[in-house]
């Protein structure tokens, strides 16, 4: 299924391109044929960068739902992308002529700091936090910072060029991106990998997890430095792009069932063939003209967050 959307993302968009165009800009590129041009510098890295983002983002997802034992956890929804894309903002405010390097540090900065948050929260007693309890702070915590970047952002008329991040989208993925911050989110997504075994005993009280031999604070700090450099990442990237890591991850265990082993490994997949197939409905509403790319996450994303809040208030 991944393929096939990466093909038919590379193929279909404002510019339609037929098979063989598709085959010579991948296998015998003339950088005259401005079409093959459109396909190597500006659909290919775009398809990638869908796929690297929306793995990262169901990962997250995955992740925190895991270690926080709540179902309804979410990089967007507990508040982790806001404080990104609040940093994001202020280094627009303050330093406006840092490379793409240097905005992503402050994207991942803004990632950790509301990440050690909802950490605390999360701690806050030592029996089980109600789900609803922790969504709500972290609702809060992503209102107040995106109120302040709102205001930032008017205030310094930066209204326009924040645009892009405030409705997310990979149009303006590059390959110079891709080569700078791909390898960060692979570092990120080889851990998430490696922890998933570990994720497995987090089901258990941490005095089990103790008496198994298990540290599990090691296991949340891990899994706290792969939650920021993920989300911190595809927010410097495509924007704060919510329900990926919400939707994804339910879908996983719908399919195959509890064992984070298996879980995580699909969940990359599926949220990989989510974005890329929302990337490329996005292009094809009302071409040339794109819609905005969190609009259509959201659309899926927001009856599927509500039926699990019903879900989780009946359960209580």
């Amino acid at each position: 299924m991944l393929v096939l959307l990466a093909i038919l993302s590379i193929r279909f968009g404002a510019n339609q391109n037929d098979n063989s165009t598709v085959f010579n800009a991948i296998f015998n590129y003339h950088s005259t044929d401005i079409n093959q041009r459109i396909i190597r510098d500006i659909r290919i890295p775009r398809v990638i960068g869908a796929i690297l983002i929306g793995a990262a983002l169901a990962g997250s997802g995955a992740l925190m739902q895991s270690v926080t034992k709540n179902p309804m956890a979410d990089s967007g929804i507990l508040g982790i992308n806001s404080g990104a894309a609040l940093m994001l903002t202020l280094s627009f405010v303050f330093f406006p002529h840092l490379s793409t390097q240097a905005t992503t540090i402050f994207s991942v900065f803004g990632a950790a700091f509301t990440s050690i948050l909802v950490f605390i929260i999360s701690s806050l007693k030592k029996s089980q936090m109600s789900p609803t309890i922790l969504v709500l702070a972290g609702m809060a915590i992503s209102a107040f910072f995106a109120a302040i970047s709102e205001g930032l952002a008017l205030l310094m008329h930066l209204k326009q060029d924040l645009a892009f991040w405030h409705f997310g989208g990979v149009s303006a993925v590059s390959w110079s991106q891709l080569n700078n911050l791909g390898p960060w989110i692979f570092v990120g997504l080889a851990i998430l990998l490696l922890l998933a075994p570990s994720l497995n005993l987090l089901h258990l009280s941490d005095d089990s997890i103790k008496s198994l031999g298990k540290n599990i604070n090691v296991i949340r700090i891990l899994a706290l430095c792969c939650v920021v450099i993920l989300s911190g990442i595809s927010v410097s990237l495509v924007g704060a792009v919510a329900f990926v890591g919400l939707i994804v991850p339910h879908i996983a265990k719908f399919l195959i069932g509890t064992d984070y082993r298996q879980i995580i490994p699909l969940t990359l997949i599926l949220g990989a063939d989510l974005t890329v197939c929302a990337d490329l409905v996005a292009r094809m509403i009302n071409p040339p003209n794109e819609t905005p790319f969190g609009l259509i996450i959201s659309l899926i994303g927001v009856p599927f967050f509500i039926y699990l809040a019903r879900k989780d208030g009946h359960n209580a």
